[in-house]
C-alpha cells in the first residue's frame, strides 16, 4: 500500500507535470497574476503545457521505440537526452511567451527553467541526482522568491508546495529511486536556482 501511493505521488508529480501544476498554484495564490485575463492565463498555461509536458512525453515516446533504450531511465546518463531536449523545449516556452506582453515573471519561469535542466544534464554525466526534486524544488524556490521580492505572503501556497515537496521526497525514498543526498540536492538545486533568478532578475 505505502509503495501503491508513493508510485502514484510520483506520477502526479512527475517532473513534466510539475510546472504547468506549478503555473496554476502560482496563477491562483493571491499574487497580483489574478489581473491578468482569462485568455492570457489560458495562453501561459498552454505555452508551458505544450512545451514542458507534451513534446517531452513525444521525445520519449519515439526514443522508446528504440528496444534498448529504457523508458525508466535507471542510469543517470540515459537521461542526457531527454533533458538536453528538455532545456531547448523550456526555451521554445521562454520565446512564446516573449510575444505576448504579460508579466515577466512567467518567462523568468521558463529561463531558469533551462538552466536547471542545464544544470542536471552537467550533474547527471557522473550522479543520478532526483530530477523529481528539482523540479518541486523549483516551484518552491519561484514561491518563496516572489514572496520575498512582493512582501507578500500566499501562506497556503508556500504550504501546499512544502507539503508536497516532502511527500516527493518520500515516494522517492520508498521506490528506492534515489538515495537521501540525490534527493536532498535535487531539490537544493532546483530552489536555488529558481529563487535567484526570480529575485535578482
Amino acid at each position: 500500500m505505502q509503495e501503491k501511493l508513493a508510485k502514484i505521488i510520483s506520477i502526479v508529480f512527475h517532473p513534466v507535470l510539475v510546472p504547468t501544476l506549478g503555473m496554476v498554484l502560482l496563477m491562483n495564490s493571491g499574487f497580483y497574476f489574478s489581473m491578468l485575463s482569462w485568455e492570457g492565463k489560458r495562453f501561459v498555461l498552454l505555452v508551458v503545457f505544450f512545451t514542458t509536458c507534451i513534446l517531452p512525453l513525444l521525445l520519449v515516446s519515439i526514443m522508446a521505440i528504440n528496444p534498448r533504450f529504457d523508458i525508466s531511465m535507471p542510469k543517470s546518463t540515459d537521461r542526457v537526452i531527454p533533458q538536453l531536449a528538455g532545456a531547448v523545449f523550456y526555451y521554445l516556452g521562454f520565446i512564446l511567451l516573449g510575444r505576448m506582453n504579460i508579466f515577466p515573471v512567467f518567462k523568468l519561469f521558463m529561463l531558469a527553467g533551462v538552466l536547471v535542466l542545464v544544470a542536471l544534464l552537467i550533474v547527471s554525466f557522473k550522479w543520478k541526482i532526483s530530477n523529481h526534486m528539482a523540479a518541486i524544488g523549483a516551484v518552491t524556490g519561484a514561491f518563496f522568491a516572489l514572496s520575498f521580492r512582493k512582501g507578500l505572503n500566499p501562506v497556503y501556497a508556500l504550504l501546499i508546495v512544502i507539503l508536497v515537496s516532502g511527500l516527493v521526497g518520500t515516494a522517492r525514498l520508498i521506490l528506492k529511486k534515489h538515495t537521501i543526498g540525490q534527493v536532498v540536492a535535487g531539490y537544493i538545486l532546483g530552489f536555488v536556482i529558481l529563487y535567484l533568478v526570480i529575485y535578482f532578475v
